[in-house]
């Protein structure tokens, strides 16, 4: 398997930058320090898997192009390759929780996706998704076990690098299955990097800390986060994290709610919970901030009334 590099990383941002503006950053101050923010929630799909999945799709093929692409999501993979596709002109089908946010679902249809319906807790999105992909002859997106895509989510970490008067030294980031934590740690490599992850669902941090990969630990608590819920992280992340030294906290709701409202009010931004959990980790104290300290905030696709409960909360 081709492994992602920091070439590809550039790579990756140039085509980017051709067909959409860099997402921006704002200042924010934290307990008395002032830090940066860098709004991925403000790509055209809301979120920052736009980067992989365009990275992904125009690497293939004019033969793969014509024969389509499959992936699995909960829902912002799931738009981000539905987004590309659309672009391209390629058919996309997408593997999706059948408990998946609405709005997710939605908007992943409205992109004129396929989306496929699955039990999260008695299927497996991975066996699904490979059937239909061999079925299709279609190509398999995964959303984070991929050097494309990992190359692609590392564009976020240069991009913002361009725009920040220095260079970041300590970049917070949510963790999913660590996509874009392993981009970006692969992007800066003089920069400490801690993930965050949901209360119960911290199985990267689990992970590094003990050296070897540990799945998420069953019963799993409910979570906002729908973004973050991977029950096993990749090799791939996990050893690209692993030599870099990353380490992991996890955060609460409470402090996730905390961070939403704190985002909207101070930032006017809606931020989506899984996208949130960095800034969560740095406003309670939990992740050390200063002036070169960059915070990622992932995603903005979270439907109303969620939002509301969860700000109020």
């Amino acid at each position: 398997m081709r492994q992602p590099v920091r070439g590809g990383v550039f790579n990756a941002l140039e085509k980017l930058g051709k067909i959409t503006p860099p997402t921006p950053v704002f200042p924010v101050a934290i307990g008395g320090e002032n830090a940066w923010v860098k709004a991925e929630s403000l790509q055209p799909m809301g979120a920052f898997k736009l980067r992989g999945a365009w990275h992904r799709l125009t690497d293939l093929s004019e033969s793969d192009r014509a024969r389509g692409v499959v992936a699995f999501s909960s829902g912002n993979h799931a738009q981000g390759v539905a987004w590309a596709a659309r672009r391209l002109a390629m058919a996309a089908t997408i593997v999706m929780p059948a408990d998946a946010p609405a709005a997710k679902l939605a908007a992943t249809r409205a992109l004129g996706a396929e989306v496929v319906l699955y039990d999260r807790l008695t299927e497996s999105r991975e066996a699904i998704a490979a059937r239909l992909a061999g079925e299709r002859g279609a190509t398999l997106v995964p959303s984070f076990d991929d050097p494309w895509v990992v190359e692609g989510q590392g564009s976020a970490g240069l991009e913002a690098l361009a725009q920040l008067p220095e260079p970041p030294t300590r970049v917070i980031i949510p963790c999913g299955g660590g996509g874009l934590s392993a981009g970006i740690a692969l992007a800066l490599p003089d920069a400490e990097i801690i993930i965050v992850e949901p209360e119960g669902w911290d199985d990267m941090g689990r992970s590094l800390e003990a050296g070897e990969i540990a799945p998420v630990e069953t019963p799993a608590p409910p979570t906002s986060c729908d973004a973050l819920q991977t029950f096993r992280v990749a090799e791939l992340t996990f050893n690209l994290l692993k030599a870099r030294g990353a380490r992991g906290l996890w955060v609460s709701e409470a402090e996730v709610g905390a961070a939403m409202a704190h985002a909207f009010r101070a930032l006017r931004l809606v931020v989506e919970p899984g996208g949130a959990v960095a800034l969560a980790a740095a406003l309670a104290g939990k992740a050390p901030v200063d002036d070169h300290t960059l915070i990622i905030l992932s995603g903005g696709n979270v439907d109303p009334i969620s939002f509301t409960r969860m700000i109020a909360a």
